[in-house]
């Protein structure tokens, strides 16, 4: 059986690794990830381990992955009990060969609002992919990391993901943390399994809402209808644990202003709980936002809200702030980003707008 290596893949579906076909035949194993622990990582079992490691991936399909063999430890097959150790060198092979995505390091600007020598504080603007995929190759945030980083020893290691250890979707706006070296990776990382990370976002989101505060939870999945889609399941086997927590800042006519604290971090989840409550946000187009969802039907509140969907024509979400404890000082380390001019020109908008003089909207 011959045993190829190939680098990393970016935001690899580990699902559909492990549904690999079974033909019944010798099949060959083609290295996926490779991983050397930290000297100063602390026992833990490896399917814990690895899913904090490996974006995309549980702990149900690592303990099947390590059932299967598919997890080897210094080149020897381990089980899913099995404790990592310092130095240990953690390869997942599979029956198939991982796509060969080349990362192009691209000289595009980034907003940068901090940096030292482990790690840098990024503000993404909306529009920008973080890591390449299927239809964004090139353009992402990644790449705009490895030409920053190129000259650095972490990206020359051939990290597919230089320092990559969250991500917020494409057509959302704010804070991210990118980490310079494997140490601070693996630092950052547990912080986020921990749920020690303190993110804030902002949203605007349609309705007014019965309560000021709130937590919202759920097994988030995909939607058995739209793979494209997320949603809110009752039976964790469908979907991974999610927990936000809301507050009303301000309440308008027809949309409210609120604060979202996650304390798990999973694809979608806020959009996918304001959905799920009948809040969804503003100019969402993946979760019904992107309509009047509330409001009379009058032909000027549309042709209001049609302005509001031109002035920001994305799901009015912005990583607002992010707090979190730094990997090599230990001190606590705290940044905020404003709003974007195109969610606080629509948040004006509906500021200014009155419900007293809806009666001028009517036809």
């Amino acid at each position: 059986m011959r045993y190829n290596k190939f680098k990393d893949e970016v935001d690899l579906p580990v699902e559909d690794e492990i549904e690999g076909s079974d033909n019944g035949e010798e099949q060959d194993l083609y290295e996926h990830h490779r991983i050397v622990v930290d000297k100063g990582q602390a026992m833990m079992r490896i399917d814990k381990f690895l899913m904090i490691r490996i974006m995309n991936a549980s702990r149900t399909k690592m303990q099947a992955a390590a059932e299967t063999g598919s997890i080897l430890v210094n080149n020897k097959p381990v089980k899913s009990s099995y404790k990592v150790k310092p130095l240990d060198i953690i390869s997942i092979v599979l029956p198939h060969p991982p796509k060969d995505t080349e990362i192009i390091p691209e000289d595009i600007p980034l907003k940068i609002i901090y940096e030292d020598d482990h790690l840098l504080i990024v503000n993404k603007p909306a529009g920008m992919v973080v890591h390449p995929g299927h239809n964004n190759v090139s353009g992402t945030l990644v790449n705009a990391l490895a030409w920053h980083l190129k000259d650095h020893t972490f990206t020359k290691e051939n990290n597919i993901r230089p320092g990559l250890v969250h991500r917020i979707d494409k057509n959302t706006s704010g804070l991210l943390v990118i980490a310079k070296d494997e140490k601070s990776m693996t630092h950052l990382a547990r912080q986020f399994f921990n749920h020690t990370i303190r993110r804030r976002y902002l949203a605007l989101a349609w309705g007014k809402f019965t309560e000021e505060e709130g937590t919202i939870t759920g097994y988030i999945g995909r939607s058995a209808k739209d793979r494209r889609v997320f949603q809110i399941y009752d039976d964790e086997a469908k979907g991974k644990w999610s927990i936000t927590h809301y507050k009303v800042l301000e309440q308008m006519s027809y949309v409210s202003l609120i604060e979202c604290r996650l304390e798990t971090g999973r694809t979608h989840q806020i959009r996918v709980h304001m959905k799920h409550t009948g809040h969804p946000l503003f100019a969402d187009d993946t979760y019904g936002g992107n309509r009047i969802v509330k409001g009379p039907a009058f032909t000027r509140y549309r042709q209001f809200v049609d302005n509001c969907f031109a002035l920001c024509n994305r799901q009015a979400l912005h990583a607002q702030s992010l707090g979190f404890i730094h990997p090599a000082t230990g001190k606590e380390m705290f940044f905020e980003s404003p709003l974007p001019d195109d969610f606080q020109q629509v948040l004006e908008k509906w500021k200014a707008f009155s419900p007293s003089a809806e009666h001028n909207l009517e036809d």
